[in-house]
């Protein structure tokens, strides 16, 4: 059975389990509605540059994941914005079972009813089952994430869906492609040279698909782009 597995880098942050916004991924929310959460926590003498970080668990993430699974010598990494491109991937690479490691399961968030609607990225996973693209799905809960597999039960009944640790990850032949996504409305952008640390740390070949540099200098940012975060971010 071969596998495709896929990281949201969400499923390193340490604030996840207290985060509960749903957002469009659009530029606004990737970039204007951090500056627009900084300035209003800034107003409360609250700095969340220095609370909202990753988790030490990021250190031992790629080696205890080679450990306990085989990579092909050429494995390639993908790069994208948002997990919604894991859909594509999967399809693409006519893999068997997906390996979901993120703070959000990503099956859909109204039962069976979440795939009357079009692919997006809270319902990709589910709609591959439901489509019957893949065979099986396997999450990988964040250690910070507020969900909870209980609260997917209608659909766990349909599907064949397995919730892991990192620890329980196996793949029964050796990976050939990790698909890596951001998530900028959800990781935090001055996060970000830790997220390019991170994909450096795999090892492996990597080509970037979408993702755009952000520049994070709240300090720099004039008074009059200020008032236009806070008002549209």
């Amino acid at each position: 059975m071969s596998s495709l597995i896929t990281i949201d880098w969400d499923y390193f942050m340490n604030y996840m389990n207290h985060w509960n916004g749903s957002y469009i991924e659009n530029d606004n929310n990737i970039n204007k509605h951090w500056y627009k959460k900084y300035y209003e926590e800034k107003r409360r003498g609250i700095d969340i540059t220095k609370s909202m970080n990753i988790g030490d668990e990021v250190d031992n993430f790629w080696p205890i994941l080679k450990k306990n699974v085989d990579f092909k010598k050429d494995t390639k990494v993908l790069l994208t914005e948002s997990h919604l491109a894991a859909y594509k991937i999967a399809i693409d690479n006519k893999v068997d079972s997906v390996i979901s490691f993120d703070s959000h399961s990503d099956l859909g968030y109204q039962g069976l009813d979440s795939f009357k609607f079009e692919v997006n990225c809270a319902d990709w996973l589910g709609k591959l089952l439901y489509e019957g693209k893949i065979k099986e799905a396997n999450i990988v809960y964040g250690p910070y994430t507020n969900e909870h597999s209980d609260q997917f039960k209608e659909i766990n009944e349909a599907y064949n869906i397995n919730y892991l640790s990192l620890e329980e990850v196996k793949c029964e032949e050796p990976c050939k492609i990790i698909h890596i996504c951001r998530s900028g409305c959800w990781s935090a952008p001055w996060l970000d040279n830790k997220f390019k640390a991170f994909v450096f740390e795999s090892g492996f070949e990597f080509k970037n698909i979408d993702i755009k540099e952000r520049h994070w200098n709240p300090a720099s940012i004039s008074l009059a782009d200020q008032i236009d975060y806070m008002l549209y971010g």
